[in-house]
């Protein structure tokens, strides 16, 4: 499985950024995509999280109402809408894949990572 994110940035508080992964390797259809970041000495947090299957979504509540999750079946392609961008959302963003519909927060239950996409957000 290989997993390749894109789309970060430097945009203005307030602003908008959109971030793709694109996924290969196999078929996904029973598995969960998530996002998550990790700003500079901190640790990795979950931030958004969709089924292959269904695309149904669950979110962390710092970027509920602001962030979307969505997937493009056809170009296995996962997508993460950032709206209303705040300074403190300014992190390396990764995408991730596990097996299963179980939407897992931590990190440690997802198998296989992105190399990461840096998106800073000025004040």
């Amino acid at each position: 499985v290989q997993l390749q994110a894109s789309g970060g940035g430097l945009v203005q508080a307030g602003g908008s950024l959109r971030l793709s992964c694109a996924a290969s390797g196999r078929t996904f259809s029973n598995y969960v995509m998530g996002w998550f970041r990790q700003a500079p000495e901190k640790e990795r947090e979950f931030v958004a999280a969709i089924r292959w299957s269904g695309g149904s979504t669950y979110y962390a509540d710092s970027v509920k109402g602001r962030f979307t999750i969505s997937r493009d079946n056809a170009k296995n392609t996962v997508y993460l809408q950032m709206n209303s961008l705040k300074p403190e959302d300014t992190a390396v963003y990764y995408c991730a894949t596990k097996g299963g519909s179980y939407y897992a927060i931590s990190p440690y239950e997802y198998d296989y990572w992105g190399q990461g996409t840096l998106v800073t957000v000025s004040s």
